[in-house]
């Protein structure tokens, strides 16, 4: 039975590394200090937003159809994997009240809130 590579330790959450690798065709082992890459530490759900982002070439709209997601919320993902991989995500205050603008716009357009909240909520900002 085979399992996939584990990125973080399932008892501290530290680094695994890999020790051996091994040839499913001859059995030649090869023994060493490896890393499983960066995209190991990503989550199943991390690695399957990444895989719906790829089929769909990087198109906003259609990752948010796939996944039944808001345009605030794929941005989300987006910037958590980016962390993961070990990098920053630059976010401008100015970056932040237009995510929050859509946000309420998204939940305008789904029907979560009325105009008369949304109108309130975008005075607020």
């Amino acid at each position: 039975m085979e399992h996939k590579v584990l990125g973080a330790c399932p008892v501290c959450k530290g680094k695994l590394r890999i020790k051996v690798l091994q040839c499913t065709n001859c059995d030649t082992e090869i023994k060493g200090n490896f890393t499983a890459g960066k995209f190991a530490n990503l989550t199943e759900s991390q690695l399957e937003f990444v895989e719906v982002f790829l089929k769909s070439r990087g198109n906003i709209k259609e990752v948010e159809r796939e996944l039944g997601i808001s345009y605030p919320t794929v941005r989300n993902k987006l910037d958590e994997i980016i962390k993961a991989l070990g990098y920053s995500v630059d976010t401008s205050p100015e970056d932040s009240l237009g995510e929050r603008r859509k946000e309420i716009l998204a939940m305008l357009e789904k029907g979560e809130i009325n105009s008369q909240e949304a109108i309130k909520m975008l005075k607020n900002l």
